[in-house]
């Protein structure tokens, strides 16, 4: 079973690593691809990283791997995380208060706190998991040119 792991591992790598392109077209792929996968925009994640990778001229085919971030085993993670994170940021406690006899208004407005919470903590941690995973890439990619030149 463990080599059959360490196979899939070594064989998604080598996926990765035959990707054409320089070291930092690549990294920006997979870095938008990541950001892009920690919004909880179900469905719309892939499509999100291959336009924001055109625009910035990244590699297409990370990018949309790099939005596997967030699949179903780690969404309940991944979403509880960031609206922890965006809690913290507007300095708000993570309580919902649900009531029987709450107003339509207050629901409402629950509502778009919640949202709030959830996207701007999954912007910010979007932005820090793309740059450690952005930076992976390139010196995988760098490492990769260097060996090929020896």
């Amino acid at each position: 079973m463990k080599l059959i792991k360490n196979l899939n591992f070594k064989k998604i790598l080598s996926l990765f690593l035959k990707q054409e392109g320089t070291p930092f077209f690549n990294a920006k792929g997979v870095a938008v691809g990541v950001f892009c996968g920690c919004f909880p925009f179900f469905g719309f994640q892939t499509l999100l990283g291959l336009f924001l990778a055109r625009v910035a001229k990244g590699n297409l085919f990370l990018a949309a791997i790099g939005t596997w971030i967030s699949n179903p085993f780690t969404y309940v993670p991944l979403y509880f995380f960031n609206y922890k994170v965006g809690s913290f940021l507007l300095r708000n406690p993570t309580d919902i208060v649900l009531d029987k006899n709450l107003l339509i208004e207050e629901l409402w407005e629950q509502g778009r706190v919640f949202s709030l919470k959830l996207i701007l903590g999954s912007a910010l941690v979007g932005l820090l998991l793309a740059s450690i995973s952005g930076m992976i890439i390139f010196l995988l990619y760098k490492l990769k040119i260097k060996k090929r030149v020896l």
